[in-house]
C-alpha cells in the first residue's frame, strides 16, 4: 500500500534580506499569502514554527500554553547559550512569577506618572536639539537625539542623579554598539551593572521619588532582582524608542508628501505614531514562544518543546487587517491595532511612555528644522538587519 501522508515542509531559516529599508523581506509576504505557519530552521539545529499572519500572531500570543521561559527559547538569528532566566527579568517568565513582577511595575507606570513626565520629555528633546544645531549639520541624528533621549529619560525614571547621567548615557551607548567584541561588550556588562548594583544600594538607603524607589519599598525584591527588572527597562525601554525615532525619521524623510502632512497639521501626531510603529514593526525576531503541550494552531499541529517565533513585519502588514499594509499613511485610522507592542500578558507595559517619547520626540524635529533633508543616498544609510531589534545604526542629517 502506497503511503499518502504527505511530507511534512522543509524547515528553512528566516528571511533576512530587505529590498527596501522599510519593508519586510518579500519573502515574509509570500509566506504570509500562501502558508501563514510556516516550518522555520534556527541556527542551533532546532526545529519550529514561524508565524506571519496577523490573526494567527494575536491567537497565539494570548494563549498560555505557548511559554516565554528563557531557557525554553531559541532564537532564529543566533545561537545563544542555554541559561535559566536572571532574577527579575519578568518579559522570560510564565505566570504567576511573571504575574508578580509585572505587577509591581504596573504599579510605577500609572498613567499620572507619564503625565507628569512629559514637560521633561519635551525639556529634553529641545535641549538635544539645541545641542544638535550647535553643533551644526551633517549630524548623525541617532548620536545627537535618537539614543540620548530615551536615555534621558529612563535616568529621570529611575532617579539617576544629574551628575551621573552622562555616564550612564554613555555606556547605555555603547551596549548596543554593532561592532563590540564579545570582550569589549563583556567589559561593558560589567561596568553597567556595577553601577545599577550601586545605584540600589542607594536607593534602599536613601528612597527618592522614581520608580526603582518606588519598587524598593513596595515589596521585598533582592539587589538580583531589582536590578533584572531595571536591566529589563533599561534595554526595552531605551533600545526600541531610540531605534524608532532614527528609523521613523529615515522614513518621513523618504516620504516627502508624510512629512509635509505631518508639518502642515501638527494634530496628526498621534496617528502618525501609531503608523510608524505598525508600518515599520522593529522587533522583527525577537517575539519568540514555545509550546508546553501540544496545540493545534490555525489547523497546524505544533508539538510540544517546538519553538514559535511570530514576525511582527509580516502580522502588521497583513492585508487581511489593514488597508493598503505597504504604504506609510499618517491619516490610517486602523494603525491602532498593530501588534509593535505584542500582545496578552506580555504586551508592553511601558507602551505609552514610548508613545510619549515619539510624539515629543517627532513633533519638535519636524517643527525645529523644516529643512531636514537626509545628508547620504538612501542605500548608504546602515541598517540594523541582523539584529532583533530593527534600525539604522547612523541618520547623517542636514537642516
Amino acid at each position: 500500500m502506497t503511503d499518502t501522508t504527505p511530507a511534512e515542509p522543509a524547515a528553512r531559516p528566516i528571511p533576512t534580506e530587505r529590498r527596501c529599508p522599510f519593508d519586510p523581506p518579500e519573502e515574509v509576504g509570500r509566506l504570509r499569502a500562501e502558508q501563514p505557519i510556516s516550518r522555520l530552521a534556527y541556527p542551533d539545529g532546532a526545529q519550529g514554527w514561524l508565524v506571519t499572519e496577523y490573526a494567527t500572531a494575536r491567537r497565539l500570543l494570548a494563549d498560555s500554553r505557548f511559554s516565554s521561559r528563557l531557557e525554553l527559547q531559541h532564537s532564529p538569528i543566533r545561537t545563544p547559550e542555554p541559561e535559566p532566566t536572571p532574577p527579575g527579568m519578568f518579559i522570560f517568565m510564565d505566570p504567576p512569577e511573571h504575574t508578580r513582577y509585572r505587577k509591581l511595575l504596573t504599579g510605577q507606570f500609572t498613567l499620572r506618572r507619564m503625565r507628569q513626565l512629559e514637560p521633561r520629555i519635551a525639556e529634553f528633546a529641545e535641549g538635544l536639539l539645541d545641542e544638535m544645531e550647535r553643533h551644526g549639520a551633517p549630524a548623525d541624528l541617532v548620536r545627537h537625539f535618537a539614543l540620548p533621549l530615551p536615555s534621558l529619560v529612563i535616568c529621570e525614571l529611575l532617579g539617576i542623579p544629574s551628575e551621573q547621567r552622562e555616564f550612564f548615557q554613555h555606556y547605555t551607548a555603547e551596549m548596543v554598539r554593532p561592532d563590540l567584541s564579545p570582550e569589549q561588550s563583556a567589559e561593558i556588562d560589567r561596568v553597567v551593572f556595577g553601577f545599577l548594583g550601586e545605584l540600589v544600594a542607594r536607593k534602599r538607603a536613601a528612597p527618592t521619588d522614581d520608580i526603582l524607589s518606588g519598587l524598593l519599598v513596595e515589596d521585598e525584591l533582592s539587589d538580583d532582582e531589582a536590578m533584572g527588572m531595571v536591566t529589563i527597562l533599561l534595554v526595552a525601554g531605551h533600545e526600541t524608542t531610540a531605534n524608532m525615532l532614527g528609523l521613523g525619521t529615515f522614513a518621513l524623510l523618504e516620504h516627502p508628501e508624510q512629512l509635509a502632512a505631518l508639518r502642515a497639521d501638527p494634530g496628526l501626531i498621534d496617528g502618525a505614531v501609531e503608523e510608524l510603529l505598525r508600518y515599520l514593526s522593529i522587533v522583527q525576531y525577537e517575539i519568540n514562544r514555545t509550546a508546553l503541550e501540544d496545540v493545534e494552531l490555525d489547523g497546524q499541529l505544533i508539538r510540544a518543546g517546538e519553538p514559535v517565533t511570530v514576525s511582527l513585519p509580516g502580522a502588521n502588514r497583513d492585508p487581511a487587517r489593514f488597508d493598503r499594509p505597504d504604504e506609510l499613511d499618517v491619516t490610517a485610522s486602523q494603525a491602532r491595532q498593530h501588534l509593535a507592542f505584542g500582545h496578552g500578558v506580555h504586551q508592553c507595559l511601558g507602551q505609552q511612555l514610548a508613545r510619549a517619547e515619539m510624539r515629543i520626540g517627532y513633533a519638535a524635529l519636524v517643527r525645529r528644522f523644516p529643512g531636514l533633508r537626509l545628508e547620504v543616498a538612501r542605500e548608504d544609510v546602515p541598517m540594523r538587519t541582523d539584529r532583533g531589534i530593527y534600525g539604522v545604526h547612523q541618520l547623517p542629517i542636514s537642516w
